[in-house]
C-alpha cells in the first residue's frame, strides 16, 4: 500500500471516530498537508527507514507549522517554530505527521481528563480514561488513527497510557533520546519515547530518534537497536503493596508462561526504598514545573498561566511555589534529590543480579470518565511506573492481557525494566515475553 493510501484511510476513521467531542477524542489537529505530503515522499526514488509510518505527536513535542497547546488554553494560539530534534528525525527518515495529540496540561495528570480540551477515552473501553499524560499518544494508536505516536514520560505518562489503550509504550533511559523541543514537566525526568502496535515498531523508532544531540547536554550516544534472542534471562521481581488482586494473578500468570516459555529464571529482588517513590517524585515535580512555568507570563507568547490554566496545573504551581520558597532553603528539593539518589543505586544494584525487573505498569485498573478519585489516589496510580524515572533507567509497557469488570475487559500492562542504555535488552526481552 502507498503512503498515500495509507493516510487517506487514516483521515477517514479519524474523521468518523475521533474529530473532537466525538468517541476518542485523540487528536486536537490534524495536519492538513498530510496528503501531499504523502504524495511527496511516494515520489522519492530513494525512501527512508520510517517510509510507510505515520505519526501522532504529543502536544507538548514542537512541530514546525503546527499548534504546540500542551493541551491547555494558556497556548492556544501557539503553533511551532521550528522541529525537535526527535521530529527532524522522523521527518528524515521520511516518517509523516498526521496530527497533534490530545494529553493532559502541561502534562500534569495521570488518565488524561485534565485536557482543557477534554477527555481522551480508552478506544479498548469507552466508558474509562486512557490515561495520561500522553493520553492521545496512546489512544490514537489502539484506535487505528496511526501506527505509532510519540509521548514524554516524566513519572508514567507514556507507559500508563500504554497500558490502558493495550499498546506498547517506551520510557527511554534518562538522555537516551533528545529533548530540544519538548515542553517540559520537570527537567531532570522527562523522556520521549514512543507508542506503537508491537514491540518492532517502537524499537525501529527509537532507533531513529536516540542518541546525542549537541542541543541537549545530558543526552548520549548508543549502540543501535537489534532485537534478538535473549538466552540465560533472570527476573528480578519486586514484591509490590496494594496490587488489585486480578491484576497481580495476570501479571504471575504471564511472568510463569515467559519462564516456562523461554527457559528463565525468576528471583526476588527488594528496593528498599520503592515506597517513598511517589512522596520523593512531586517535590521534585512540584518545584521544576515551577520553575518552567515562570516563562508562561503572557508577554513572549500565549496568555500568563495562572489566569487560563486548570486546577491540577495550577496545584502544581501553588505547590511549587510554597516548596521553592526561601525560608525552606531548598530542604524539600534536596531531600528529594537524596532519596532519588538512594533509589538510583538501589536499582543499579539490583542489575547486578538480574537482567531485567518485571511489575505490572498500574496498581489497579483505570477509572470511568468522569468518577471523583481523589487526588492522592491519582498520584498513588503512578507508583509502579515512578521508579523508572527517579532512577533514570528504560522501562516498556507490554499488553500482558484483559481483566473483567462487569461485561467490560479492560486490558492491562506490564512493565519490562533494564539498566540505563539497555534499551535493546529490554525490547528483546518484551518481544519474547509477548511471542
Amino acid at each position: 500500500m502507498k503512503l498515500v493510501e495509507k493516510v487517506k484511510k487514516y483521515l477517514d476513521e479519524i474523521n468518523r471516530n475521533d474529530k473532537q467531542g466525538k468517541k476518542i477524542n485523540a487528536f486536537l489537529y490534524i495536519n492538513p498537508n498530510a496528503l501531499k505530503e504523502a504524495q511527496e515522499i511516494d515520489a522519492k526514488a530513494k525512501k527512508g527507514r520510517l517510509y510507510g509510518y505515520v505519526f501522532g505527536i504529543k502536544a507538548n513535542i514542537n512541530v514546525k507549522g503546527m499548534p504546540i497547546s500542551c493541551g491547555s488554553k494558556v497556548l492556544e494560539n501557539y503553533y511551532g517554530t521550528y522541529d525537535a530534534t526527535v521530529i527532524e528525525k522522523i521527518k528524515k527518515e521520511d516518517g509523516l505527521i498526521i496530527g497533534i495529540c490530545n494529553c493532559d496540561e502541561f502534562t500534569c495528570g495521570s488518565s488524561g481528563e485534565h485536557s482543557a480540551y477534554g477527555a481522551t477515552r480508552s478506544p479498548k473501553a469507552l466508558d474509562r480514561v486512557a490515561g495520561g499524560s500522553s493520553s492521545g499518544s496512546a489512544a490514537s494508536v489502539s484506535a487505528g488513527f496511526c501506527d505509532v505516536s510519540l509521548g514524554s514520560d516524566t513519572g508514567c505518562s507514556i507507559r500508563t497510557p500504554a497500558s490502558n489503550c493495550g499498546v506498547v509504550g517506551v520510557k527511554p533511559s534518562y538522555g537516551f533520546v533528545s529533548r530540544y523541543g519538548l515542553v517540559d514537566l520537570s527537567m531532570s525526568l522527562d523522556q520521549i519515547g514512543p507508542i506503537g502496535k508491537n514491540v518492532e515498531d517502537v524499537a525501529l523508532v527509537l532507533d531513529v530518534i536516540k542518541g546525542k544531540d549537541d542541543k541537549d547536554t545530558i543526552s548520549f550516544e548508543s549502540e543501535k537497536i537489534e532485537l534478538k534472542k535473549e538466552g540465560k534471562v533472570k527476573i528480578g521481581i519486586i514484591v509490590i503493596k496494594g496490587v488489585d488482586k486480578r491484576i497481580q494473578e495476570l501479571f504471575d500468570e504471564k511472568v510463569r508462561e515467559a519462564v516456562k516459555k523461554n527457559g528463565w529464571k525468576v528471583e526476588d529482588i527488594e528496593i528498599k526504598h520503592i515506597e517513598l517513590a511517589v512522596q520523593t517524585y512531586y517535590p521534585l515535580v512540584y518545584s521544576e514545573f515551577y520553575s518552567a512555568t515562570r516563562r508562561f507570563d503572557g508577554r513572549g507568547y500565549g496568555y500568563k498561566i495562572e489566569e487560563k490554566c486548570g486546577e491540577e496545573v495550577l496545584r502544581r504551581i501553588l505547590g511549587g511555589s510554597v516548596i521553592t520558597k526561601a525560608e525552606f532553603a531548598g530542604q524539600y528539593y534536596e531531600k528529594s534529590l537524596k532519596v532519588k539518589e538512594l533509589i538510583k543505586n538501589e536499582f543499579a544494584d539490583a542489575f547486578k543480579k538480574v537482567d531485567c525487573i518485571m511489575l505490572p505498569t498500574v496498581p489497579s485498573l483505570p477509572w470511568k470518565i468522569g468518577d471523583k478519585v481523589k487526588v492522592e489516589d491519582e498520584y498513588a496510580y503512578d507508583a509502579l511506573t515512578i521508579p523508572a524515572n527517579l532512577s533514570g533507567i528504560c522501562s516498556v509497557s507490554i499488553p500482558m492481557g484483559e481483566v473483567k469488570e462487569g461485561s467490560e475487559k479492560i486490558p492491562v500492562g506490564m512493565q519490562v525494566m533494564c539498566a540505563r542504555g539497555e534499551e535493546g535488552k529490554m525490547l528483546s526481552i518484551a518481544k519474547m515475553v509477548l511471542q
